[in-house]
This record gives structure tokens, sequence and C-alpha cells, in this order.
């Protein structure tokens, strides 16, 4: 049998993140993966044939990636700032929008106000943001550390009612005092639901924690570009392993984890001092199933809650707001029907079982920024890439009929989008080789098929709380399981999610450290 320090299953960007950490530590890695390319989520990918766009297929941008990885692992990649951080058509009057501009308050300001009608929502979301500002900075200086309480990080955070409202209450009550503007509370209210599908006042206080990930990423809350796409992170994370001495083995579909540390394939196994699952923990749990071995705690039915459609055009839509720069629209996340109310109606329709009759989405133009992904002659002829977000799409609503709901969710998807564009967005579809409109739809039962999401939940299972919520979490690294030898190395670790190498990194130095 074959001898390892160390197992890393899967070679998404964390498992490649982990492998790189342990190798460069002098330790013997292996790396397997069942897909013939590496980087999980973050790959980059041609899905329209003939056209030369390098999509990000999957995952898109960059947020809760610590500089700190970055520099260990001296990682070859760029990240761009977008100087546009929303723009948002009024959802009873598309022709009228908000722009947010991070480098001139003051036009941010009279955007709000031509909407507003006066400068309290303003005042009210820079005196947010500030205080948001500095817990993003605190909080996000602690993920790559050994968990501390909640007590401890309030002490480090300073308790103040933004606080308390981020971590005590359902967020839709602090976004009702912040602002009192429909569209200013849904710009809020969006960073809450990102592939989260729950109410705004759900007990549950999901929709609070994912709210706290999008804005404590990299100490500032701001969502990058990286140059080349996403396969340029884990292009980076997978030479970063290599080099250091890591031994990774695409196409090898692992069967079972035994808590001894022996990892069986398809025509192979091997012995591992430590077995890093960079994998769901769902997956994880039916590899230990596979060897007799008890489960992890985790959710049971993990689910995720949004359609993603990646689209080439011709040229940017005009807008129904003739005064808008659609290069500016663009530039930032694009908000179609947001609105603080449109969100939780989408909510209820799809409660009900319903695909929302009015689809609250947000677009990302990678191209935008990082023209690189485009070939000279098709950046030159003005096309661009659009990735949609569609909220509030549960993978529930596919599950009896996944052909006609993913047909049925497209065309409501697409139709939200058309009412603020100044003309038909099937207009301006670029076309393949084959004639056919470059598009391309996943619903959270495809993501669950192409790359194991279980429910194609992106975050691997609901988001967890960066603080030990138990007193015996106290110290650890949020990666732990009841299998000395086994640790959750994916996203669904706390600190998970997102495209971070936060649990990646912590499972490491859970090693190398303790």
């Amino acid at each position: 049998m074959e001898r390892y320090d160390d197992i890393v299953v899967g070679a998404g960007h964390n498992g490649l993140t982990a492998a790189a950490y342990l190798a460069r530590a002098g330790r013997s890695v292996l790396v397997l993966e069942a897909a013939d390319r590496l980087g999980g989520a973050s790959i980059s990918a041609r899905p329209f044939p003939g056209v030369d766009a390098n999509l990000s297929r999957y995952s898109y941008l960059v947020s809760l990636l610590p500089r700190q990885v970055m520099t260990d692992l001296d990682l070859d990649l760029r990240l761009i700032r977008r100087r546009y951080s929303s723009f948002t058509p009024v959802p009873a009057d598309p022709a009228r929008s908000v722009l947010v501009d991070g480098e001139d308050e003051a036009a941010t300001a009279a955007s709000l106000r031509a909407v507003t009608g006066d400068d309290a929502d303003h005042e009210g979301w820079r005196r947010f943001g500030e205080r948001m500002s500095r817990i993003a900075e605190r909080v996000f200086a602690t993920v790559l550390e050994p968990l501390r309480s909640y007590d401890e990080i309030t002490a480090l955070v300073g308790d103040d009612d933004v606080w308390r409202g981020v971590t005590r209450e359902p967020l839709g009550q602090l976004i009702e005092r912040v602002a009192a503007d429909d569209t200013v509370r849904g710009i809020i209210a969006t960073d809450a639901l990102i592939g989260t599908f729950a109410d705004l006042d759900d007990p549950s206080l999901r929709q609070n924690i994912c709210f706290l990930y999008h804005l404590i990423g990299g100490g500032t809350g701001d969502w990058d570009v990286p140059v080349g796409g996403m396969g340029a992170v884990s292009g980076a994370l997978a030479r970063a392993a290599a080099a250091a001495g890591a031994e990774i083995r695409p196409a090898t579909r692992v069967t079972a984890i035994d808590p001894d540390g022996t990892v069986e394939w398809e025509g192979g196994r091997a012995r591992g001092d430590v077995v890093h699952a960079a994998c769901a923990p769902a997956v994880t749990n039916h590899l230990l199933g596979a060897a007799g071995a008890a489960p992890i705690p985790t959710e049971e039915a993990p689910e995720g809650a949004q359609l993603k459609v990646n689209m080439v055009l011709r040229r940017l839509p005009r807008l129904r707001d003739a005064g808008a720069d659609p290069a500016a629209a663009f530039a930032g996340t694009f908000h179609v029907n947001e609105g603080y109310g449109q969100l939780r109606r989408a909510h209820a329709d799809a409660a009900a079982g319903r695909i929302p009759a009015v689809v609250p989405c947000e677009i990302y133009c990678h191209s935008l920024s990082d023209p690189s992904i485009l070939s000279p002659a098709l950046a030159a002829s003005g096309a661009h890439t659009l990735t949609l977000f569609g909220l509030h799409m549960p993978a529930r609503l596919f599950r009896a009929d996944p052909e006609s709901a993913r047909a049925a969710a497209l065309t409501a998807t697409l139709a939200s989008l058309d009412s603020v564009l100044a003309e038909p967005l099937s207009d301006l579809l670029l076309r393949d080789e084959h004639g056919r409109p470059c598009l391309e739809v996943s619903t959270p039962l495809d993501l669950e098929a192409a790359i194991g999401l279980p429910g194609g939940n992106i975050f691997h299972r609901s988001l967890q709380w960066p603080w030990a919520e138990e007193a015996a979490e106290v110290g650890g690294w949020g990666v732990e399981t009841p299998h000395p030898r086994v640790l959750v190395a994916g996203a669904g670790a706390r600190r998970g999610g997102g495209v971070s190498g936060i649990p990646g990194h912590n499972a490491a130095a859970r090693v190398l450290r303790d």
C-alpha cells in the first residue's frame, strides 16, 4: 500500500491550498481528484463551440481569498478591484437608477438623492458602511487563526447596534433601520441571499450569516476579478502545490475513506497520517459510509438556491435609463428586480413551490474588467461576457421535472432582465459555430451533477458563523471531525464558503501547528 503524510480528497481550490501548504512544509502529499481537470468550481472553460471566450463557468469573483494565502504560496495571480460597486434600476421605474461609485462618494450621494428625494438614506447608508468596514476588518483578521468565541469576537469588534443586528436578530430589522427606500434596502439585502434560500426575517439567521461573509471579504467586502478567469486561481494553486512536491492525480475517483487514514479509489488505495476531505461534507459521509464508518455532523439535505446563466453578447445592451452608461452599469454588480419588496415576494413564491413571478437577479461582466478572457478579435468586435445569478431558485423547484422547470426558470429570468433593458437580450446573444445562442444555464441540480455540490449548494452546506459556537470548538480550526485522522478541508468547514482557500489553509494549519 502507498504511504503519505497527507492525502487530500478533491482538487478544488481549497484542496490545492491545503496541498501547497503541506508540501511546502516538507510533508509527502497525495491529491486525488475525480474529474479529469483540476479546480472544482473554480475553473475557466470555453463552453460555446467556435467562440473564443474563456468563461468562469461556476464561481466567478474573488472576495474571501486572504492576501496572506497569496503571499505564503507565492501565487502567480492578479486580482482587479472594480471601481463601481453596483448599478440598480429602480424596480418601479427602470428609467431611473442608482450607481454606487467606489471612487466618488459625491456621485453616489447624488445618484441616491435622485431616487430617494433627500439625503437621509445616503447618510444612513454611509454610517452603516463605516461600521461594517470596521467589523469586516476585524473579523476577517481572525479567519486564518484558531477559532475564538462569540464573546471574544464581539469584544474585538466593539458591541454596537450594527453588530447585534447582524449577529443576533433577523437582518430585515437592521436593514429597515438603516434605510427607508425600497430600492436602497434591496441593494443592502441582496448580499444576504446569494446562494442562500431564506426570508430576510428568517429566525434561523441564515441570511445574516451569508450577509456577514459577503461583507467581510478581504477585510473590505470588495469582490475582485481574477485576471484570466477563475481558472487562473485554481491554476496558480495547482502550480504552487506541484512545485512544492505534491503528487496530484486527476481522473481518480475516491470510493471510500477509512478513519484510520486509508483511502480507496477505483484501482488503488493509499494510507495517510491525515486525510483532508476537500469535498462537500455530504460526499465525505458517503465515502466514510463505504468504509463502514460513522458520519461527521452536517446537514441532512443541503440545498442550493440559484440559477446560473453564462452568456456572450455581441455588445452590451442599451438600458431603460437612457442617461446611464452601460460600461459603468455592467462594470460592477448589476442588480435586476432586487427591490426589498421584490426579494420578499420572490421568496414567498419559491417557498410555495413556484418559480418567482419576477426573478431577482444580478449580473457580472468579467470582460469589462479583464478583456484577456476574450480573443483579441472577439474583444475588438465589442463582444462581452455576462454571468447572471438568479436568486430564490431552490433545488426543490427542479426535482419533479428538471427540464421543464429549467426552461421556465430561464424564461422568467430573461424576462426579468429584459424589463430593465431598452432592447431584448435575445437580439444581442452571440451565436456559436452551429448557430446556437451563446447561453448556458445551470440549475442547482445541474451543479450537483456537474461538480458534486449537494443539492447545488455553492457553499457545500449552509454557511456557519466564523467563530466557535460551542465551548469545545474554541482554539480549534473549524476543520476537525470526530475522526482524528479526517479533517474537513473544503467549503463545508467553519469559515468556509466562497473562493477563499481559508478551509484549505486551516486544515493544513491544524496539522502543521498542532
